[in-house]
């Protein structure tokens, strides 16, 4: 966490705009902001109301858009349903022409025919990508899919946990890998593939291009030495998992402090009542922006002391950025989409209204 991801707080301060439980996915479609509630899809108005415009049958993974307003949502363990478009109505199984989507996590139109999708895990649901991450799972993949024909071809397999998708200003997808916290990128057709950043400090996520240049990148969780050193230890997460609940284990989460039995407590954490915002945290909020080349320019961080954490999805529309921090269920507005002088909050607040 240095240069271009120094820790801030801007994440805390910035306005909110709304409120939804668990609010993820946002996008943009014919003018519209939408955006996903468990299983519900829900539109955010103008003036910060929201309304529901349908709901499902399993938790909605990821919403995207095409160019002519055409939805694709990604449904857990279910496979795809496609809103509107010329493609209306249309259900695409979980298991498609041999791929698996019943992890469907992120996905990207290359054409009102044509989706690309990120499959994170064969062997988890998309909510159990903790699981997935402690099993150092390794079974993802990027698939593309004609909606013409409802067939899939894998693109490329053995992945960990592919959770972002966008197309480069070259026609090439950049991919976050989450588990092995890179991007890559990859030729539609399929063959190899190129890291195009790695190392990142935290799990990346959803990938928007950004409308001046480069892209956003939402970080869902961050790594920890503790978090590296449990992946390393087999016997020790095998019994972690055999005998503890889910929510108590050594494992990042999108949002944390609400259970005295969590992990990661005590004076290294809160120290005279205050909660340290240098402290190893297990929840943590990051969006990142990288230029043209993929890489890392500035960052917009909520803390181990913050709230605003789990960011999973972003948008940008009229001149501003849209951010859903699903650990705190809250849509947040970061105005000014090009700040010229990062430590002068001024520039980065938005207007709710």
């Amino acid at each position: 966490m240095d240069g271009a991801l120094k820790p801030n707080n801007y994440l805390e301060r910035i306005d909110s705009v709304s409120t939804v439980e668990a609010a993820d996915n946002l996008t943009t479609a014919s003018g519209q902001v939408l955006l996903t509630s468990g299983n519900r899809l829900v539109e955010l108005h103008d003036n910060a109301s929201t309304s529901v415009r349908g709901t499902y049958d399993a938790e909605i993974t990821f919403l995207s858009a095409s160019p002519q307003g055409a939805l694709a949502l990604g449904l857990d363990k279910l496979g795809i349903a496609i809103v509107g478009g010329r493609h209306d109505g249309k259900r695409l199984a979980a298991n498609l022409s041999g791929q698996q989507l019943n992890c469907p996590t992120a996905a990207v139109f290359l054409d009102e025919d044509t989706l690309v999708v990120c499959n994170g895990s064969s062997a988890h649901s998309a909510p159990e990508w903790s699981r997935d991450l402690l099993n150092l799972g390794r079974s993802g993949s990027v698939v593309k899919i004609d909606l013409g024909t409802g067939t899939a071809s894998l693109i490329k397999g053995g992945l960990g946990f592919p959770s972002g998708v966008g197309v480069a200003r070259d026609g090439k997808l950049i991919i976050s890998e989450a588990w092995k916290h890179r991007l890559l990128a990859l030729d539609v057709g399929g063959g190899g593939f190129k890291t195009v950043l790695a190392d990142l400090p935290a799990y990346p996520g959803r990938i928007q291009p950004a409308s001046q240049n480069g892209y956003w990148l939402t970080m869902f969780a961050v790594r920890s030495q503790l978090q590296e050193f449990v992946l390393r230890e087999n016997r020790y997460r095998r019994e972690m998992m055999e005998t503890i609940a889910p929510e108590y284990w050594i494992a990042p989460t999108l949002s944390s402090g609400r259970s005295f039995k969590e992990p990661l407590q005590a004076g290294s954490v809160i120290r005279l009542g205050i909660h340290k915002p240098w402290a190893p945290t297990r929840s943590y909020g990051l969006l990142l922006r990288v230029d043209d080349g993929l890489q890392p320019i500035w960052s917009a961080h909520s803390r181990a002391d913050g709230h605003r954490h789990g960011v999973t999805s972003c948008v940008e529309i009229r001149d501003r950025l849209l951010i859903a921090s699903k650990g705190r269920g809250e849509v947040l507005a970061l105005g000014h989409l090009a700040p010229t002088e990062p430590d002068d909050l001024s520039v980065l607040v938005g207007s709710a209204a």
